[in-house]
């Protein structure tokens, strides 16, 4: 690209925030171009070069661009449905693995190395169904993977802090964690957390970290009831599915914290 080529022509330079972005329009400049600015780091870094610029007296217009690949339609919907089937699969290994442990809230965990191979396909097969609209609207195709893992490494964490606090315990604790769960259900810090998992995030990490705010107390009712227990697993995968995918409804979300409450008191009373 020379000089005298470029010279008092309209050039779009396109790039990262830095580089050879950054040089070619601080080249173009003094020449006389126009320079349009396209950066993939964002607005402001483009708008703050292209404001170097017009101090030069140059005319300089930016542009925000994101010109890492997209997916396309195809790859986006593949990327989606592959993440629905590693939650099928985690489900197979997750039912095979749990049958005959289910012991209510007198459930034993085990070895640590057995609880975290439980622990591992449990929350795929109730935590990937929802991420799969995060997938659809914000992984790209080389970060699927990423978001993916580093999304389930949240949940991973909260099973380390599970294995060593977790005790079995009679229906009166029982009862009252799943109260607790249903109480934190109509907390601010629920809507909020719920209102975040459900909007574009920058990672998988950030997303997971949301979500578990979203989803704490539904999986304290979970260790409350039953761990290893198939059917409540099922029942609080469909709920934390459900809240990830529809709006916040106070005429629907109200009753279900207070059904959530109504079973912790009964399973506190009950024999």
């Amino acid at each position: 690209m020379g000089r005298d080529l470029l010279a008092g022509r309209t050039a779009l330079v396109t790039g990262g925030s830095g580089g050879i972005g950054r040089a070619i329009a601080r080249q173009l400049a003094p020449e006389g171009a126009a320079v349009a600015l396209g950066f993939s780091a964002g607005r402001e870094s483009a708008e703050q070069l292209a404001a170097e610029i017009a101090e030069q007296g140059r005319a300089a217009v930016a542009i925000e661009a994101d010109l890492r690949k997209p997916m396309t339609r195809a790859t986006t919907t593949a990327a989606g449905l592959t993440t629905l089937v590693l939650a099928a699969a985690a489900w197979v290994v997750a039912v095979q693995r749990m049958k005959g442990m289910d012991m209510g809230g007198a459930t034993e965990l085990g070895s640590f190395g057995a609880f975290v191979g439980v622990w591992v396909s449990m929350m795929a097969a109730m935590m990937l169904p929802s991420a799969a609209p995060a997938v659809f609207r914000r992984a790209r195709v080389r970060a699927v993977p990423l978001f993916v893992g580093s999304y389930l490494a949240v949940w991973m964490l909260v099973g380390l802090a599970v294995y060593p606090a977790y005790r079995p315990h009679g229906s009166l604790i029982a009862g009252a964690l799943t109260v607790a769960a249903g109480l934190y259900e109509l907390t601010p810090l629920k809507r909020e957390c719920r209102r975040r998992c459900r909007e574009s995030v920058r990672s998988g990490f950030e997303f997971g970290l949301y979500c578990l705010g979203s989803s704490v107390g539904l999986m304290l009712m979970l260790l409350a009831l039953g761990v290893m227990s198939i059917a409540w697993m099922s029942l609080i995968a469909l709920l934390v599915l459900a809240q990830k995918l529809l709006p916040e409804r106070p005429a629907v979300d109200i009753p279900v914290a207070l059904a959530i409450v109504a079973l912790g008191v009964t399973v506190a009373v009950g024999p």
